[in-house]
């Protein structure tokens, strides 16, 4: 008996400290991703003094290219690998997971030395798509990151399988830091040994093939300091010289048939962003603009608007990790009751944490854009754009919920239709009103716009027509719709008055700080938020409880 309770409170142990290790990891992982996209965006200000609208086409049209394939190569597999590990350890199995390792990384090598090769022998194809001479040295500076993130991406796995996220984030970090310093002085350089343009763009571009390497080259190390057995010993138990290991072939096929859906549903988008530029460039030219107005247009608008508008995506990340699993627990237990109550919560925080963002960053466009690149013209340009597009924050928040939902009921490869109805949505959308002389490149936010929503209503009827369930549309939408206005307003009043008497671009901090506050009772005074919702976030007990002492939320019977 007592041999019973020893065992109950080991496991109870155990999946303590698993959830707290869940979460986090899921911390890590978000503040990496947020710290990363940041770093973006701080390299593109100083960057973007280097080279100009002009310049940074080149340096965007190869990134382009690069992040669609390395969806490709990378999606997948590591999800994949980090399920089948995760399960061997959970067994014991660890001359399994070694040799899961071992496969996956075999399929890596071929993988990244594909990537590379199309990457950089297909540069000129590229060149001749985007119709913008001089962008495939950018292309051929940055082909190499493909086999190094290959390797990185199946040590990550690894580690994933082992929920441990630290190495991902760090290596993550790694990256963006090499890309920020490095680009930035090897393009410094450049312009000082008077290279052109696309020379000078490419050497910004080394700076993110080394970040990466540096990236890999940690993870190696991290991996032979790895010791399993101590890292997680309830599981890490080795399991007998007999244990039965699967074979090469098996293990590929298995890893495989996990990732394929996968890699399909997540590189729709980004080969989308490939033929988008494609089509933006070729029209633009068609309706009279020259290569190098072109190549302007398109540098100002996607080095000035896109950065910003990823950064508030990056939020929902934690929401998503830490409801998946309740989803999965009430799905399994049969409970459609609470499965209904937990989608509903999941979609209305969503709303609450994006639908001010996407709102603010449309209204407070132009000041956002000209305290980080400066009060210029290219600042002015790009605001208008900044304006619509940022309405697609909302719409790119709902789809990664949606998915998730999808995903919890073993809907995946539903999302792959969604993806392919809104990129065919977007580019029919771009070709047509980019060929409208009066609305030219204005044409791309607004079909980037409309194939986020195609995307995210494919997925609500996919998710009515096979799960039965539909959203509360009042709870989702209307009282968080109705804080965020407020919200914004009081930024957008607070920015004027504050900006009449300091007359600095500067003051849109404090404008949004101020105008975060008022959200946060507002939200409340609205009943957009219950205890039920507040539940379902990480340490949602906790929050629960400072809510109380705040009087924002009722104490619990």
């Amino acid at each position: 008996m007592k041999s019973m309770e020893e065992k109950s409170a080991k496991g109870s142990a155990a999946g303590g400290k698993t959830r707290s290790r869940f979460f986090l990891g899921v911390i890590a992982l978000t503040a990496g991703n947020l710290f990363v996209k940041l770093v973006g965006l701080i390299l593109k200000i100083p960057l973007h003094d280097m080279l100009g609208d002009a310049g940074m086409t080149y340096y965007n049209n190869a990134y382009d290219i690069y992040a669609w394939l390395f969806t490709v190569a990378t999606t997948g597999l590591p999800t994949a690998i980090a399920l089948m590990i995760s399960e061997d350890r959970a067994k014991g199995k660890i001359k399994e997971s070694r040799k899961i390792l071992h496969v996956t990384l075999g399929l890596f090598v071929i993988i990244g030395l594909i990537g590379t090769s199309v990457m950089l022998f297909g540069a000129p194809l590229f060149e001749k798509g985007y119709k913008i001479e001089g962008s495939a040295y950018c292309m051929v500076a940055i082909a190499p990151t493909l086999f190094f993130i290959c390797i990185a991406s199946a040590l990550r796995g690894y580690f994933q399988g082992y929920q441990n996220m630290f190495p991902t984030a760090l290596s993550e970090v790694i990256e963006a830091v090499g890309k920020l310093a490095l680009g930035l002085l090897f393009a410094g350089y450049a312009l000082k040994q008077g290279y052109s343009l696309p020379i000078v763009a490419a050497f910004a571009a080394l700076g993110l093939t080394v970040g990466v390497a540096g990236g890999m080259l940690y993870l190696i190390i991290a991996k032979l300091l790895f010791h399993p057995e101590r890292f997680d010993p309830e599981y890490a138990i080795v399991g007998p010289e007999s244990e039965k290991v699967r074979g090469t072939k098996e293990i590929a096929l298995r890893l495989l048939m996990i990732s394929i859906p996968i890699t399909l549903s997540s590189s729709v988008q980004s080969f989308s962003a490939v033929i988008d530029g494609m089509l933006l460039s070729n029209r633009l030219q068609q309706i009279g603009y020259s290569q190098e107005a072109t190549a302007a247009l398109i540098g100002n608008y996607k080095t000035l608007a896109p950065p910003l508008c990823n950064l508030p995506v990056a939020l929902i990340a934690p929401v998503t990790a830490s409801i998946l699993p309740l989803l999965s627990a009430s799905i399994a237990g049969g409970n459609r009751s609470r499965t209904k109550t937990v989608m509903n919560s999941a979609l209305m925080i969503t709303a609450i944490i994006e639908l001010p963002c996407a709102l603010g960053l449309s209204v407070l466009a132009e000041p956002v854009l000209k305290l980080l690149f400066g009060d210029n013209a290219s600042s002015e340009r790009a605001a208008p754009l900044l304006s619509i597009l940022a309405l697609a924050l909302f719409f790119t928040s709902m789809i990664s919920m949606t998915n998730a939902f999808l995903q919890a009921h073993k809907l995946e490869r539903k999302p792959i239709k969604s993806m392919l109805v809104g990129a065919v949505v977007k580019m029919v959308l771009l070709y047509v009103l980019v060929g409208i002389p009066k609305i030219n490149i204005y044409g791309s936010p607004i079909s980037s716009v409309i194939g986020g929503l195609s995307i995210s209503l494919t997925n609500l009827y996919f998710i009515k027509k096979y799960v039965g369930f539909t959203p509360d549309f009042g709870k989702m939408l209307i009282r968080p719709f109705g804080a965020s206005v407020v919200c914004v307003a009081v930024a957008m009043f607070s920015y004027q008055g504050l900006f009449h008497l300091f007359g600095r671009h500067l003051v849109v901090i404090p404008a949004i700080l101020i105008a975060m506050v008022v959200y946060f009772f507002v939200v409340f005074l609205f009943r957009a938020l219950t205890r039920e919702d507040v539940l379902l976030l990480p340490k949602g007990e906790k929050l629960c409880g400072i809510l109380e002492k705040m009087r924002l939320l009722k104490k619990s019977a």
